[in-house]
């Protein structure tokens, strides 16, 4: 057998094979695995009892900060009674930024349903958890009405929808 025939048949049957030039780089692989969110409400928001004046008014605005500062303008409306401010509390993985979203709540009259008030939130958009699990970290709500001499008397009662999502 010649040389060129054992050369051909090599190559049929797989024998010769050329060296190739292989390349590779290194590449770094991360995974963050965080705690499930977890949210306790602790306290509910309370804005106490609100004396509306004699006469006809316009908008007045009653507020009670997250920080728990009440404002009760004194012309035309009397306020009275313990206030508070809502407190929830959030758990999660160690150094979480925690977003928190809260919309604003409609408040009805328990005496006439079709009265309603608009409590404008007064919330942290994020919080930053100090530790992994317990005890988490407290955050605060509150928040303003606006009333005039037409707002009809009564207990305006709302709830609360407030979501925390890690950022």
């Amino acid at each position: 057998m010649t040389r060129i025939a054992r050369f051909l048949l090599a190559v049929a049957a797989g024998q010769c094979v050329a060296n190739a030039h292989a390349a590779s780089v290194n590449v770094s692989v991360n995974a963050t695995a965080l705690k499930p969110l977890e949210i306790v409400k602790l306290q509910d928001l309370d804005l106490g009892t609100i004396t509306l004046g004699s006469g006809t008014w316009g908008n007045v605005a009653v507020s009670l900060s997250r920080a728990g500062a009440f404002t009760c303008p004194p012309a035309n409306i009397t306020c009275s009674g313990a206030t508070t401010v809502a407190t929830y509390n959030v758990q999660g993985s160690n150094k979480g930024t925690v977003n928190i979203n809260t919309p604003n709540v409609i408040l009805i009259n328990q005496s006439d349903t079709s009265q309603r008030l608009t409590l404008v939130v007064d919330s942290p958009t994020t919080v930053v958890l100090p530790n992994s699990g317990v005890p988490g970290v407290n955050f605060s709500i509150g928040g303003s009405i606006t009333i005039n001499s037409s707002t009809a008397g009564g207990v305006y009662v709302g709830t609360f929808s407030v979501t925390a999502d890690y950022q």
